[in-house]
């Protein structure tokens, strides 16, 4: 019987206006279904009009302006709705949810969802669990020692997985999933005899430790600068409904 990184896989990620969770809004979104390694995905988008102003430094990353996103992007309140029934289709179906730094979009879309349909993320998965799978939390843990950067970007380059078509949505969350196929071919002997619903709880484990292990770190360096321990949803503050 194959293993969970050599079966269906859907990832999901975002384009944003910027890194705020609670403020910056979502201006495109994917989510690509791949039912084994090598097959063809299926890749559903959305752009989105956030009807806010698109800082230059977004554009810069992404390269949607806002002119591009007013006359071709949807408004925020169906695609929510959409991306949230695509994301429960996908836990129905027990495919895991590969999502690259999860807190981060996973968080942004709770507060889409809250913002536009007065409902949150948790609301979808009642019934049935969302298992994510995180690639940054999973290499963290498993070769804590590596020095260097983890971005998708880095994690890409370490592991051999082809990154065509950077900040975009799609190409992102394809990426992302090759690369979490890839940490379970590496490190098959610690990763093969654990599901996906048991690694799913032990990478919040793991998230909080690393997140206690980088405030420590920042706190050394003389910044107080913040770090949630929470994954793969940071918890609700009442400015975001």
């Amino acid at each position: 019987m194959a293993s969970w990184y050599e079966g269906p896989l859907a990832a999901f990620d975002t384009e944003t206006t910027g890194v705020d969770v609670e403020t910056d809004r979502i201006v495109s979104a994917a989510v690509v279904v791949q039912d084994a390694p090598g097959t063809r995905p299926r890749v559903t988008r959305w752009l989105v009009n956030p009807g806010v102003p698109v800082p230059e430094a977004a554009t810069a990353v992404h390269g949607l302006t806002e002119e591009h996103l007013q006359r071709n992007g949807r408004w925020p309140a169906p695609v929510m709705q959409e991306i949230a029934e695509e994301l429960a289709e996908q836990a129905v179906a027990g495919r895991p949810l590969v999502v690259m730094n999860a807190p981060f979009d996973l968080t942004l879309l709770d507060r889409e969802l809250r913002r536009h349909r007065a409902s949150s993320l948790d609301h979808w998965f009642e019934t049935s669990p969302l298992l994510v799978l995180d690639p940054r939390v999973l290499d963290k843990h498993l070769d804590r020692y590596r020095k260097g950067r983890r971005t998708l970007t880095d994690l890409c380059a370490h592991y051999g997985v082809s990154l065509d078509g950077a900040h975009d949505a799609g190409a992102d969350a394809l990426a992302a999933l090759e690369v979490v196929r890839a940490v379970g071919r590496r490190f098959a002997a610690r990763l093969e005899r654990l599901s996906p619903a048991e690694l799913h709880p032990l990478q919040a484990v793991w998230h909080a430790a690393q997140a206690r292990g980088l405030q420590a770190w920042f706190a050394r360096s003389g910044s107080d600068e913040a770090v949630d321990p929470a994954w793969p949803l940071r918890p609700d503050l009442p400015a975001a409904a």
